[in-house]
């Protein structure tokens, strides 16, 4: 019988991607109540503000000064997938749009030939802790579609789709792909995602106590990968995982997972690799040093657009709800407001 596995990783940040996939980071910040500005309250003495990953007290400033996240800053050649399990994002870029989105959402930019974005980590909740959980996903472009325009997909949580196995002690959320009868929202026009035969999918996994499940086999030629990220005792194809490990398996083999400790999850990334060289520096990756150098170039000339925003670091009202206006002018509206004031 042929083994799935192919290889064990240990996951440390980043989690390098197989292609078409380039990298994937999993942050897990509990923050405190949220100041006037939704910053930390409290003192920020002690961290290096503008580069804060020091996970001090459980969490992180990142590239914030004020409010967490990563203010303004450009993207080249790829595709960003934010999946926010819990907490908010929110996005603002140089095409005007803007959004905040969290508690299951899912944002897919293509960055395609330029962009400049922010994404804050609003802690909308002046009372209680802010707890901020989310996976960014680095989606490589192929060379046909490195400079297409830029565009951005909200996959609103209640569009993506739960597949509950085994009798409720499995779940999947189908983000990307389909799985059984079931598919995720459409990606981006330009993104790998929507090519025929690309076959990616992404998956969160989660098994019970003493869930049993298999895990479906795909087409030959596919690149898989299952991420464990929360475990205390599991099997993956009659081997013990522990937490923190990436799984390269064989795609078109069927595999067994076991769960025989408290509940466990999983990321799945799988995608038919695209085949092309990888250059990356920083925020631009494309398929040629001479590329990397013209994004460069572009990118100081143009700004790919300019910031049409008064701060780096923009966030919304703490009272505004789930939203984004797209560069378009089309609006998205989803249904309750993050925090409501009246009930404090």
């Amino acid at each position: 019988m042929t083994d799935p596995i192919l290889e064990l990783t240990e996951l440390s940040m980043p989690w390098m991607g197989v292609d078409p996939f380039i990298f994937t980071v999993h942050h897990v910040d509990h923050y405190p109540a949220g100041n006037e500005l939704q910053g930390p309250s409290g003192s920020l003495t002690g961290r290096r503000l503008g580069a804060d990953f020091s996970y001090q007290d459980g969490w992180s400033m990142y590239h914030g000064r004020r409010v967490p996240g990563f203010p303004q800053h450009p993207h080249r050649g790829f595709e960003t997938v934010t999946v926010v399990r819990r907490g908010y994002v929110d996005h603002s870029d140089s095409l005007g749009a803007t959004a905040r989105y969290g508690q299951g959402d899912t944002q897919w930019l293509t960055a395609g030939a330029g962009i400049q974005h922010a994404e804050m980590f609003p802690l909308v909740d002046p009372v209680r802790p802010n707890e901020l959980e989310l996976f960014q996903i680095w989606l490589n472009l192929p060379p046909a579609s490195k400079m297409v325009p830029p565009y951005f997909r909200m996959l609103w949580s209640e569009e993506i789709p739960t597949v509950v196995a085994e009798g409720g002690l499995v779940t999947v959320d189908v983000i990307a792909g389909r799985f059984d009868t079931y598919e995720g929202p459409a990606p981006p026009p330009d993104s790998w995602g929507s090519h025929p035969g690309s076959d990616l999918a992404i998956w969160l996994i989660r098994l019970a106590p003493d869930a049993r499940w298999e895990l479906p086999a795909a087409p030959p030629g596919i690149n898989r990968m299952l991420h464990l990220f929360v475990a205390s005792d599991v099997e993956v194809a009659n081997t013990r995982v522990g937490v923190n490990t990436g799984v390269r398996l064989r795609a078109e083999v069927t595999t067994s997972l076991v769960n025989h400790g408290d509940p466990a999850e999983f990321l799945l990334l799988q995608g038919r690799p695209i085949g092309a060289p990888v250059f990356q520096m920083g925020p631009f990756v494309m398929n040629s040093a001479e590329e990397i150098a013209r994004a460069i170039v572009d990118y100081r000339t143009t700004e790919f657009g300019g910031w049409p925003w008064e701060s780096p670091e923009p966030v919304h009202d703490r009272t505004k709800g789930r939203f984004a206006l797209h560069a378009d002018g089309r609006i998205e509206h989803r249904d309750r407001p993050a925090v409501r004031l009246s009930d404090r």
